[in-house]
């Protein structure tokens, strides 16, 4: 019986070796000592017995026997040859009394690699058994750049509080955000019951993955099972049935599918327009036709006291009143609403409203789950950088705006030197102040950029006025409802003190809003996405979609208006860039070379300061709380990259 196994085992990898040949690909089992030529190794750990999941086991440890296996483990040496009688018998022992035996092996990158016991781990493999006992040692790389590096190092911290080494995770801070997920703080030790109950809940995850065809996704399954989390609480899965995690899974499935894309894949650069029907046809085609729209905008501050809502809120007063016999709004305030998030979600799904705009990006997970349970409702979240197929998200490229307004300011600078006020180092923000920065550069090269940072508390913005003469300030792009402060936008410091208001960077939500109304009234909604072949959309518009704009003063003198104008109209007809040629970062780095444009992903996702910025970026421990919890959403799985004013 055991020969017929190894002759099924031996044609299994004779198809993973004609099908390595046939792509080009190395055909037998990877030699970790052929992979470390290159690397240094800072030091060895000794684990001691583990429980070493055979997925994750890849290759051997030496050359000397990775010719007798295909690259998945399965043996290609001949029947009736002594390695078959071999793996036959492990195979009959394997299957009537269990095999005891610990393997040795070393790890690497959270990768196994075999010392002794090859055949053992290719009859568990020929088994499907999840997870052999081994005698492990780490090899621990030194610390580099690399993605990769970093989020071993990551794990390794996860792994010594946890023992958990079967999870892996493709982006960084994955592991953090799993232990605040679960409820535990990081480097907390986990006793062996909360390890039994998340072992539990994650491989009845991955049952009803799996089954669904998981495996065939481009993501791994930690990074799938990371992601339900941020559906479902941790609590709440515990607590699921079979049925019920089955559903939820189903749920979330087309989320699984999309989550392996690049974000980028979904963006929507420009509001994509239709061919006009004649007014009656269209009428008679509206899918909302003899319907009252309700739109609902959920805030979580009233006007009042967030300017980013009072941006919004003239938004949703264009809308009322470009739509005012189709259209019916409301607002939702979650400050003083004695409601949570989830709670106040519900409530407006309660009240009826077919279209829902959450402002706010602390509100993305909550929208996503609420566009899970409720797909007749079309929902969109105000962030960008993650795609998903049951919502959709929207934001502006306000760096367009900043770059022209970093002109004014290269202009007007009468010693060179400029103040650029930002809240804090999020991701969105680099992009605004190295716009700005280029655009001073361009019309006056001896511009100097002073960054301060509002959320930074070892950051003086009076000290760095003061000590470096500036007059020239870039501050909050939107003033408050109830604010009488005239200091906003770009201005000038005069020498008694008042300011001089020059440039206003300025949202223009009400563009955006009433233009997404439109094209689900004119049926246009499905359209967006299958004309750009997208399971996702994320909008991100520009000047050209009217979204952002640079409002300039009567202060600002004529000749200073028409420049900035004719270069406004050539980024609105894309015939300039403001991240087109050689770009250089603060330490020299060439950032962008000469004839080319930074890509959308680098835009949102810049992290970096450019040569004419005087300043760093600051301590995470040297910012304010809020500040801290609005950056430590870009760590979850449904981060953004949102910059609130």
């Amino acid at each position: 019986m055991s020969e017929l196994e190894y002759k099924q085992a031996l044609k299994l990898g004779e198809k993973a070796y004609r099908s390595a040949v046939a792509k080009g690909e190395y055909p037998y089992l990877p030699a970790l000592d052929d992979l470390l030529s290159h690397v240094k190794i800072v030091r060895e750990e000794h684990l001691g017995i583990v429980e070493i999941p055979i997925d994750q086991i890849v290759g051997t440890k030496t050359a000397g026997r990775q010719n007798a296996f295909a690259a998945n483990f399965m043996p290609i040496v001949e029947s009736g040859s002594e390695f078959a009688l071999k793996w036959s018998n492990l195979y009959e022992y394997q299957t009537t009394e269990g095999n005891r035996d610990p393997i040795f092996a070393y790890e690497f990158l959270n990768r196994f690699y075999v010392q002794e016991g090859n055949k053992r781990v290719s009859v568990y493999k020929y088994l499907n058994s999840p997870s052999i006992e081994g005698k492990v040692i780490r090899l621990v790389p030194r610390k580099s750049d690399s993605k990769e590096n970093r989020i071993y190092y990551e794990f390794m911290e996860f792994y010594k509080a946890t023992k958990i080494n079967y999870l892996i995770f493709t982006q960084e801070d994955a592991y953090r955000t799993l232990v605040k997920a679960v409820g535990k703080s990081w480097g907390e030790v986990w006793n062996q019951e909360e390890r039994n109950e998340f072992a539990c809940t994650f491989f009845l995850f991955k049952k009803q993955y799996v089954e669904h065809g998981g495996e065939a996704l481009s993501i791994t399954l930690a990074d799938a099972f990371l992601f339900f989390l941020s559906v479902y609480t941790y609590q709440e899965v515990i607590g699921f049935t079979d049925h019920e995690l089955r559903t939820a899974v189903e749920q979330v499935w087309n989320e699984f599918v999309v989550l392996g894309k690049e974000p980028e894949e979904a963006l929507v650069l420009d509001r994509v327009e239709y061919e006009e029907s004649g007014l009656l046809n269209k009428l008679l085609s509206l899918p909302y036709s003899g319907k009252h729209l309700k739109v609902a905008f959920v805030h979580e501050k009233e006007a009042e006291h967030s300017s980013w809502t009072y941006g919004h809120e003239l938004g949703r007063a264009h809308l009322t009143e470009s739509f005012s016999d189709a259209v019916s709004t409301k607002a939702y305030y979650l400050e003083n609403s004695g409601l949570t998030i989830e709670q106040l979600m519900n409530q407006v799904i309660s009240d009826g409203n077919d279209i829902v705009f959450a402002a706010n990006q602390k509100f993305l997970a909550e929208s996503l789950r609420t566009a899970l349970e409720h797909p007749q409702v079309k929902i969109l979240n105000c962030s960008i950088n993650r795609s998903f197929s049951a919502i959709r998200t929207y934001y502006g490229r306000m760096y367009e705006a900043k770059f022209l307004c970093g002109m004014v300011a290269g202009i007007m600078a009468d010693n060179n030197k400029i103040l650029y006020s930002a809240y804090c180092p999020m991701l969105g923000a680099f992009a605004d102040i190295n716009a700005f920065a280029l655009g001073a550069r361009m019309v006056n090269p001896r511009s100097e950029i002073y960054v301060h940072w509002m959320a930074d508390t070892t950051s003086d913005f009076a000290k760095i006025l003061r000590e470096n003469e500036i007059s020239i300030v870039s501050y909050t792009d939107i003033v408050r409802l109830s604010s009488e402060d005239r200091k906003f936008g770009l201005y000038r410091i005069e020498e008694d003190g008042t300011t001089t208001n020059l440039a206003f960077p300025m949202w223009n939500w009400g563009e955006f809003y009433e233009k997404i109304i439109r094209d689900i009234l004119e049926g246009n909604w499905n359209k967006v996405a299958a004309s750009k072949g997208k399971r996702s959309v994320n909008y991100w518009w520009g000047i050209s979609g009217d979204i952002v704009d640079l409002f300039l003063s009567g202060n600002v003198p004529r000749d200073v208006r028409i420049l900035v104008e004719a270069m406004r109209k050539e980024i609105f007809t894309e015939s300039f860039h403001p991240f087109q040629g050689k770009i250089l970062a603060q330490d020299g780095t060439v950032m962008n070379e000469e004839g080319e444009i930074l890509s959308p992903e680098q835009i949102i996702t810049m992290d970096w300061l450019v040569n004419n910025v005087i300043g760093s970026i600051p301590e995470t421990g040297n910012l304010t709380e809020e500040s801290r919890s609005l950056m430590a959403l870009q760590e979850g799985p449904v981060a953004s990259v949102l910059q609130e004013a």
